[in-house]
Formats: C-alpha cells, structure tokens, sequence
C-alpha cells in the first residue's frame, strides 16, 4: 500500500502525502497506525501537546484520530506516514474503520503527484483555533467538518455586518 504515495514538502502544511501513482476511487491507502488508548489518555496527551506549542510559539501537532467511543489511536509513531496527510475542504480520501482499524481510502480518483487530503471532521466549537490554509475554492478559512461548514459560514457572515455596522 505504501507504493502509492511518497512523503514531501506540502504547500499546505510543512510535510504532506503525495500520490507515487494513480490511485483508483475506493482504494484503500494507507493504515493509520499508533497507540490505541482511552478517551482520558486522549485528552491528556492532546492537552500536553497544544501546551507545549503555545509555549514554543510552534504548531501543536495532535495526531490523535477517533477509533471508536471509548478509545482513539495516537499517531504521534515513528512510520505513520498517514499522520502527514493534511485537511482539505475539498479532500479526495476519507477515514473508514475496518475490522477495528482506520483506513484512508480514496474518495475520488487521485491522480500521480497529487496531495492526498481529507476532511478532519472538527466540531464548530473551537473554530477559531484551527485555521485552514488547504486553499481549496471550497475553503471557508477554518478546519470544521463539512456539515458544520453552512452553519459557520452563517456565524462568519453576521459578525462580519456586526463590525461594519460598528
């Protein structure tokens, strides 16, 4: 699976997944592989992460990907190269758990060069802290799942009259 893509500079963010050759629509790309482990410890290492960038003034890299209700996968392992592939509000792949493991799948077809990227499903709450930079037509400037897209672009309209109005 991993003679489909290649590890390279993204203009994205820093490093991304690139396709090594076309990649039909419903392949299965990649595992996305780490530490299985509870909510709890989740949030823990997610917490410790974020606070140690904010105190370095550097990303926070949080590769900590929902498995199931009780536990989530750390990423954050040597040879996950899936933990590189970046968000897009247009995304060609999409994450599926099979028999107990997430795999990226292609949702499209993808052809040889291309950026592999997918939708990281953020809930709206914390919008703010997750700015996108995928430069997408698509992009509404902030990492949230599609579903929520309509509701913040809604958010984002009324505070822009807010301030012109000011």
């Amino acid at each position: 699976m991993k003679d489909y893509i290649k590890l390279r500079g993204s203009s994205i963010h820093h490093k991304g997944v690139f396709a090594s050759k076309d990649i039909p629509k419903g392949t299965r790309i990649i595992e996305y592989i780490g530490e299985k482990i509870t909510k709890a410890e989740s949030e823990k290492r997610a917490d410790i992460t974020l606070v140690k960038a904010e105190k370095s003034k550097k990303h926070g890299a949080v590769y900590i990907f929902e498995l199931n209700k009780r536990h989530d996968i750390d990423g954050n392992v040597p040879n996950n190269i899936a933990k590189y592939i970046n968000h897009s509000c247009s995304e060609n792949c999409e994450s599926d758990i099979i028999k107990g493991k997430i795999w990226i799948i292609a949702s499209k077809d993808i052809k040889k060069g291309e950026e592999l990227t997918f939708d990281y499903g953020y809930d709206i709450e914390d919008y703010e802290d997750h700015l996108c930079k995928c430069g997408s037509s698509d992009c509404i400037g902030y990492i949230i799942a599609e579903e929520y897209r309509p509701k913040l672009l809604r958010l984002l309209r009324k505070r822009k009259n807010i301030k012109a109005e000011a």
